[in-house]
């Protein structure tokens, strides 16, 4: 007798629809992560920033609205929107700093706001006494 491969109706075209349906999920969730990765990236930055300006205002001596005047100058650069609170303070001889945005991120059919809100002091080594 013959055993060749026998082909049930249902199954026939199963792996082309599966290998189809595997793509669309994959290039939605590239598609996410084009959108998503470069806000993430610029926020992750963005705290690295205020980290060094905050160190840096403790270890010169620098008041905390030098703090605020350094990062109003970075926000360009990380786009950071103009509305974003910044809110400076110097509590046991540490700079400490605070920014708060919401971005939105543009997905067809909805809206993600990426929340950022981060606080950074200044390295208790470095204080100026």
């Amino acid at each position: 007798m013959n055993q060749g491969i026998i082909y049930r109706p249902s199954e026939r075209g199963g792996a082309r629809a599966k290998f189809i349906v595997f793509i669309a999920i994959f290039a939605i969730v590239v598609y996410l992560g084009y959108m998503y990765i470069p806000v993430a990236v610029d926020a992750y930055y963005f705290k690295d920033v205020m980290q060094s300006k905050v160190d840096a205002a403790a270890v010169q001596g620098f008041d905390a609205a030098w703090v605020t005047d350094q990062l109003k100058k970075s926000q360009r650069e990380y786009n950071v929107p103009d509305t974003a609170v910044i809110s400076p303070s110097t509590k046991d001889n540490r700079v400490e700093v605070r920014v708060q945005f919401t971005r939105p991120i543009s997905f067809p059919g909805f809206t993600y706001n990426y929340e950022f809100d981060h606080t950074a002091k200044s390295t208790s080594f470095l204080t100026v006494k």
